[in-house]
């Protein structure tokens, strides 16, 4: 779909125009006009000739000319009609604001289907959405909603917006939300923040959130897009729209909210527990180089930044330092810093002894450095002392706390704008990148968070959400081709359907003929061909149940280990086929040596493919360490995952422990993953994989797919 119409519309028309208080269509042909949109707008109403000054007309078809943007704000029961006629005349797209739609039969269904005093409501609800779903793929027409409140173009002066707006300044922040209250909060607030474009989706009928970031992604003048999200979407896009984004240098912001339960087939095993949907999109996020957001006031603020130009990190193990006139903001950094894992610099020797001439005898020289408020207001020293800390070898970044009252005026402003200066000042001086922060939200002054914007100094509003956005703001950028191999797996991944589980020795065998190392074992028939298989492996064995209905063994009763005399095999053989499960076979396995256990899962289910890899075992939910890698995974990333574990020095070594093999661990995840994605399976997970001195080697597998 071509969204090109809707963000620059030459012409609008307001369908259901009136002049009714409060009304969408009424406010709308307010902001239209507020915002000096220089194209022709109509409005659309069979009662009126006149709204607001502009021409109304009975329908869409009786328009001077055909409409780029269709803004409808009719009841729901009449929006499919409007749509099909815009659709057929040819116009570019629709604003559709009402609720009714999809939603209802949405919130019916999280009800548990008890909203039956409105269940014929939410059934036609949703049967209006259907229809505009299949008027919109049709005939191309792009639908931002329904259920949204629309889409201000600043640079366009086009404000297709249903909620009153205030005066605006264009910036570089685009936002497309699935959340209209997120959209007319993030328009109303005076924290430096200057949009681009707001796009307020709401059920995104057609097209997919992801559709208008990789339309942004192309805008001029766009630096950044902050990305609010209800559901997963369509993971093809996504990577497709975070590509287009690596590729033009434009950053992105995430906040997903509702954390979805696990698909069924990982929750039916291990995986579930450890890696839910939401683990599985945020691993997508980071693979995208994006950052992930914590609440809406953190995606707004590192947007903020992000959109701001600066250089990228150059030398990995440089990191960050923090400048405060105040000891306890000082010790609060500190802490804040240590709790997000984020390292600050230790300051070298020579920049140590320049700092002892530029602050006051009462400073203590460290990191987070407090230059006490006895140099406040004095702009060349603090300049010095800003450019003396960015100038370190160790220093990634330089975080100077920064906060100004609201409504200041006179000698407090003067001093105030000294210290501003004298920041600007010392990052135009400074090796490393600098950015400021207010230690409280409301302590950032919109002009002055613009001022240093426009100097190439990002301002955020609240100490730790400064320091959240210092560690993205050192992030690479991501590499398109990676997610692009990300979005093709997608393509293949199985479709909907019913879950077919495979019972443990076929999931094996499709291990084996995938030359993956799988322990050494085969169904029996019978008791004396059980004890045959004892004689065949030696040593000692596992007996098990196999069968479809059969995924955590030792929790059925269906597993006996460490079996080593012919009496003790056949009361297993007995006690197993006792269970009387469907479908069951005996199976005898060679016991492994002892090791290290590791999870291995491949899971098609989510956002994207990806694979799972953590504590294994009886550790699994317990620790719930696990890194998530979408697929494709090549062995060498896998082995990176794990050396980030929790967990890692099991496999490591440390404390007396010998390493472990862990490259080996890594080739058998990372074929599990290929052979997921080459079988077209849901699910293939290993629990556990035990890790030796040398090799590595699959005891458990469970596997499953889906059929139509």
């Amino acid at each position: 779909m071509d969204l090109g119409r809707l963000l620059h519309p030459r012409s609008v028309a307001v369908v259901g125009a009136t002049e009714r208080e409060d009304s969408y269509a009424g406010q709308t042909l307010l902001n239209l006009a507020s915002a000096g949109f220089p194209g022709p707008v109509w409005g659309v109403n069979p009662g009126r000739t006149e709204v607001y000054g502009r021409p109304c007309f009975p329908a869409l078809s009786e328009l001077p000319e055909t409409p780029d943007a269709v803004v409808v704000a009719i009841p729901a029961a009449g929006v499919p009609a409007v749509i099909e006629e815009a659709g057929a005349l040819g116009c570019g797209g629709a604003v559709v604001y009402g609720a009714g739609f999809g939603e209802m039969a949405a919130g019916a269904a999280a009800m548990g289907g008890r909203l039956t005093a409105g269940g014929g409501e939410a059934t036609a609800g949703a049967e209006y959405e259907r229809a505009l779903h299949a008027t919109a793929l049709r005939h191309g027409l792009p639908i931002c909603g329904p259920n949204g409140n629309g889409i201000v173009a600043l640079h366009e002066r086009a404000a297709l917006w249903g909620d009153a707006l205030p005066p605006l300044e264009a910036g570089r922040v685009a936002l497309v939300s699935q959340s209209g209250n997120l959209a007319v909060n993030a328009l109303t607030t005076r924290r430096g923040l200057r949009l681009h474009t707001v796009v307020s989706c709401g059920n995104s009928v057609a097209p997919d959130p992801a559709d208008w970031v990789l339309e942004l992604a192309g805008e001029r003048d766009v630096g950044s897009i902050a990305l609010y999200l209800e559901g997963d979407g369509d993971g093809e896009r996504l990577c497709e729209a975070f590509a287009r984004c690596a590729e033009n240098g434009v950053r992105v912001a995430v906040l997903k909210v509702g954390a979805s339960a696990a698909g069924s087939a990982a929750a039916a095993a291990h995986t579930g527990a450890v890696a839910g949907d939401q683990h599985v999109f945020r691993a997508l996020v980071e693979e995208a180089g994006a950052a992930w957001a914590a609440d809406a006031h953190e995606l707004l603020e590192l947007a903020k930044a992000l959109a701001v130009p600066g250089p990228r990190r150059s030398r990995p193990e440089r990191v960050l330092a923090v400048l405060t006139c105040s000891g306890g903001d000082s010790a609060l950094a500190a802490d804040e810093a240590e709790r997000l894992g984020l390292p600050l610099a230790r300051l070298g020797a020579q920049t140590r002894r320049r700092l002892r001439e530029l602050v006051p005898r009462a400073a203590t020289i460290g990191n987070p450095l407090d230059y006490t408020a006895l140099i406040w207001g004095e702009v060349e020293t603090l300049r010095d002392i800003v450019a003396a800390v960015g100038d370190d070898p160790a220093v990634e970044r330089v975080l100077v706390l920064y906060d100004q009252p609201a409504g200041i005026d006179g000698a407090p402003e003067q001093s105030w704008a000294a210290v501003r200066e004298g920041i600007l000042a010392g990052a135009t001086a400074s090796g490393a990148p600098v950015m400021v922060a207010a230690t409280l939200p409301e302590l950032l002054d919109d002009a002055a968070a613009a001022r240093f914007a426009a100097a190439g100094v990002p301002a955020v509003s609240g100490l730790r959400t400064g320091l959240a956005c210092a560690a993205v703001l050192g992030r690479p950028a991501a590499d398109p081709a990676r997610l692009r191999d990300i979005a093709a797996t997608r393509r293949s991944a199985a479709p909907g359907g019913r879950i077919d589980w495979l019972p443990e020795h076929e999931a094996k065998e499709l291990l084996r003929a995938a030359e993956m190392a799988v322990v050494e074992g085969r169904t029996v028939d019978g008791e004396d061909d059980a004890v045959a298989a004892l004689a065949e492996f030696g040593g000692s064995v596992a007996v098990k149940l196999a069968a479809p209905s059969v995924r955590h063994k030792s929790d059925g009763g269906a597993l006996v280990l460490d079996v080593r005399a012919e009496d003790d095999l056949r009361a297993a053989h007995r006690r197993l086929t006792a269970l009387g499960l469907d479908g069951g076979r005996v199976v005898v396995e060679r016991m492994a040596p002892p090791g290290a256990e590791l999870l291995v899962s491949a899971r098609s289910d989510a956002v994207v493919p990806c694979l799972v890899v953590g504590a294994g075992g009886v550790w699994t939910e317990l620790l719930a360490d696990a890194a998530v890698i979408p697929l494709p995974a090549s062995p060498e990333r896998v082995e990176e995952a794990i050396r980030a574990l929790r967990a890692a020095p099991l496999f490591i070594g440390g404390r007396g422990r010998p390493a472990l093999d862990v490259a080996a661990a890594a080739r058998l995840a990372s074929a599990a993953g290929e052979l997921l994605l080459e079988s077209g399976l849901e699910l293939i997970e290993l629990n556990p994989v035990v890790v030796h001195q040398r090799g590595a080697i699959a005891v458990d597998a469970v596997a499953a797919g889906r059929t139509q």
